[in-house]
């Protein structure tokens, strides 16, 4: 269960920005997090974005990706034969060496490693055990991923209590959740979920225990429609989820202006934190990360602009005061 106590001594420790100004106003939050956490290649650019930028950001690991062919072969979702994925496997234990060391290094950056379940199935009538299922693959396949692929020699000091302690949240495939989700996080030791889609930046609801976030639905393009400020959302509406490399400019302009307006108001207004979700795929070539890039260089070097995990945000969120409760 979530300490406050526990996690303003976090924040403390972390360096973390104070909750409020010498004005009273409290730091705008920005929480960058991204779905599926598999591209060694977008590791690479995402974790370079957050370095040059004095970023944290947010990776939900889809876990198949952490999965050699034996181990995809035996490895069956809640209600799925066995061997099924919506999004693949690894592409190799090459592949899988690589990326556990990205994971290694981002954590130690200071990033938050969370989990996007395994093979990226759509929960809606999951019970708890269903999803306690799918978390606990998740949790052995992190676990045990150097030695899976034949490094258990190389396998960092510390791998092990932090595949097991230190992933404390969750988003839910296609954001698609059940009642059963909330009881099975709290099993888990979860403290938030990202799962949930808000009208407008909100601050997360507390529902026993478990701090529950949601995407923003923000305004974009020439007629100011709302959509979700994730990147899959912007693709569809831009060009129905078909490449469109000729318009990707246009594109990248829209969503970067999107995302500065739906800063600005807060910014400028009441200071709730603003989430942006991204996947680890390069949508219409490339738009929607480099609009990304152009944002957090813009926003995360100011003095009152805290670019943080969705778990350093939860004591600052916190010290507020003004969580609902769920």
């Amino acid at each position: 269960m979530f300490r406050l106590a526990t996690c303003l001594s976090l924040a403390i420790s972390l360096g973390l920005p104070a909750a409020a100004q010498a004005d009273g106003k409290p730091k705008q939050l920005v929480m960058i997090s991204f779905d599926g956490a598999h591209d060694n290649a977008l590791w690479t650019k995402s974790r370079e974005i957050a370095s040059r930028n004095g970023a944290h950001f947010t990776y939900f690991l889809s876990c198949t990706f952490l999965m050699n062919k034996a181990q995809a072969k035996a490895y069956q979702g809640p209600k799925q034969r066995p061997g099924k994925s919506n999004v693949g496997f690894a592409k190799s234990e090459d592949d899988v060496r690589t990326r556990i060391a990205n994971i290694w290094g981002a954590h130690q950056e200071g990033h938050d490693i969370s989990s996007h379940a395994c093979g990226h199935f759509d929960g809606k009538g999951w019970s708890a055990a269903d999803w306690s299922q799918e978390f606990m693959n998740a949790r052995v396949a992190l676990r045990d991923a150097w030695k899976n692929v034949g490094l258990a020699d190389k396998e960092p000091q510390g791998w092990e209590d932090f595949a097991t302690n230190d992933v404390k949240g969750f988003r839910a495939p296609y954001l698609s959740t059940s009642d059963g989700l909330v009881p099975a996080e709290k099993q888990m030791g979860f403290q938030y979920d990202a799962s949930l889609v808000t009208k407008g930046p909100a601050l997360p609801q507390v529902v026993d225990g478990i701090y529950r976030f949601g995407l923003p639905l923000i305004p974009e393009g020439p007629e100011q429609r709302l959509v979700i400020g994730m990147d899959y959302n912007l693709y569809v509406r831009h060009s129905k989820g078909v490449e469109d490399k000729a318009n990707a400019k246009t594109y990248e302009d829209r969503t970067f202006q999107a995302f500065e307006a739906a800063f600005s108001k807060q910014y400028d207004g009441e200071r709730i934190p603003l989430q942006l979700g991204f996947h680890f795929v390069e949508m219409n070539d490339g738009a929607y990360w480099r609009a990304l890039d152009r944002f957090v260089s813009d926003v995360c070097h100011r003095q009152d602009v805290a670019c943080v995990s969705y778990s350093e945000a939860i004591p600052l969120i916190a010290a507020r005061g003004r969580p609902q409760q769920g």
